[in-house]
């Protein structure tokens, strides 16, 4: 029987709350009371959010295997558990990033409070060990992404330092400076960059752009603070306000930002990727309707600058060399315009255990999105694509894939059409029906860009 190899391009871990003694620098445990405060506002929104996307009443239409219900989402801090699902949905291999709805960060996420740069950047470190002792057992299957972009460094050499630690213990990638943003950040097409920059190519280090690239620390923590209070007081508003923040931060302000778009043309515009061929980027649960149209206007004021640019080509030849693109929660628009670029660095994500994401349907997910596109694309979308693209092991991921992954049937064969409720609860969860980003977003890429052109140019 011949087996699909599947590669997830984005998977997430989070360290429990009872585990922050152990992994955070003692100089900081007075602060600890201050997070258990923030962890339970940021539950007590969360939370319905994980409600409205898996919600009790609908496990007859979702949950067919019972993994949500018996609270096999628990594999974002439990090794055991997150093997099992891997294996029931045939997953060889998958990347694994910070942050989930069970739990908040330590000092250093946007829906943080405020905290110090200290404080951030003991609370990274900390994540990395934790992560590293939790899941680092199984390097073949589980993917480990640093979150180095999380936290505000003293100087290059310090952040190098710990990227060279996370190198050492077998870490696939890190994100890039700036997926938290902290005030007086130089630009990613700054020089100051470019130590790091070598190490990461020198080391073999993917660099990771995932959905909040260039959120402020303490951005929204407020907010989920004033939600928090809200709900602890019973307030009226409450339903309101939990809408309100789901429509402006979880359906558009983050899979949909310009922001990480942006830091991916500073890096190709401003000759990073000239600098530093090898280099490997990689975007993570960020839609992916909008490239062939931006890249096409991204080429278009590259030719109109190139003579005052650091670049040497298009940026649309830096993403056919250096970089992919995840599609986590894949939906049919993107499916459909998979040729907007090229189809080869297009891969698959399914944001295991989000509610948002593909599990605990990614069997029945990817039949519907990929089941009747030529199967060399989707076999390619599905994980072919990554292997080739990242220079990931294929012997092993096949061999793991050969006892453990998807019959081919499952997705190619003839099956009865999935139901119409479970189309409707994949588009609650992941948006899979929504239309394609038209134009309204280009005059902002516009005034972002602009900004960015004038300021590389005075850099070069």
């Amino acid at each position: 029987m011949e087996r699909l190899t599947i590669v997830s391009m984005d998977g997430h871990a989070q360290m429990p709350p009872d585990a922050w003694p152990k992994y955070l620098d003692k100089r900081y445990h007075d602060f600890l009371p201050v997070l258990n405060q923030e962890n339970s506002d940021f539950i007590g929104v969360s939370s319905h959010f994980f409600k409205r996307m898996h919600n009790a009443d609908l496990y007859d239409i979702y949950d067919h295997d019972g993994a949500v219900r018996n609270g096999y989402g628990l594999g974002v801090w439990d090794h055991k558990i997150r093997m099992q699902e891997m294996d029931r949905e045939g997953i060889a291999a998958e990347f694994i990033h910070s942050g989930d709805p069970r739990a908040t960060g330590l000092f250093y996420q946007s829906s943080n409070r405020d905290h110090t740069m200290d404080r951030c950047n003991a609370g990274v470190k900390a994540y990395n060990r934790w992560l590293y002792d939790t899941f680092g057992s199984e390097p073949d299957r589980l993917y480990l992404i640093g979150i180095l972009g999380s936290a505000p460094w003293r100087s290059v050499d310090e952040l190098i330092e710990e990227l060279d630690w996370i190198a050492d213990h077998g870490f696939k990638a890190t994100t890039l400076p700036g997926f938290t943003t902290y005030p007086g950040q130089p630009p990613l097409f700054d020089k100051y960059w470019d130590p790091f920059w070598a190490r990461c190519e020198e080391r073999g280090i993917l660099l990771w752009m995932h959905a909040g690239q260039g959120e402020r620390q303490g951005e929204l923590g407020a907010m989920f603070h004033r939600i928090g209070q809200t709900i602890r007081e019973e307030q009226s508003d409450v339903a309101t306000a939990i809408e309100k923040l789901s429509k402006q931060f979880f359906e558009g302000k983050v899979f949909a930002s310009v922001k990480p778009r942006r830091a991916m043309w500073q890096l190709m515009m401003g000759g990073v990727f000239d600098r530093y061929p090898r280099l490997k980027l990689v975007l993570s649960e960020i839609y992916g309707d909008w490239m062939g149209r931006v890249f096409n206007y991204l080429d278009e004021q590259f030719e109109a600058h190139r003579d005052v640019l650091p670049a040497r080509r298009k940026p649309s030849e830096y993403w056919t060399t250096n970089c992919f693109n995840g599609l986590s929660f894949i939906r049919r628009c993107e499916v459909a315009m998979r040729h907007d670029l090229d189809i080869s660095r297009l891969g698959f994500g399914r944001d295991y255990p989000h509610g948002e994401g593909t599990w605990p349907n990614t069997i029945e997910w990817l039949r519907d999105a990929l089941g009747n596109i030529p199967r060399d694309e989707a076999i390619g979308i599905m994980g072919q694509n990554a292997i080739n693209a990242l220079g990931l092991d294929k012997a092993k991921l096949d061999s793991i894939a050969a006892r453990i992954g998807v019959p081919l049937e499952a997705i190619f064969g003839k099956h009865e059409p999935l139901s119409k409720e479970l189309i409707a609860h994949f588009h609650t969860r992941g948006q899979y029906l929504a239309e394609p980003e038209g134009e309204e977003r280009m005059p902002e890429i516009d005034g972002m860009l602009q900004e960015d052109l004038w300021r590389a140019r005075v850099h070069a």
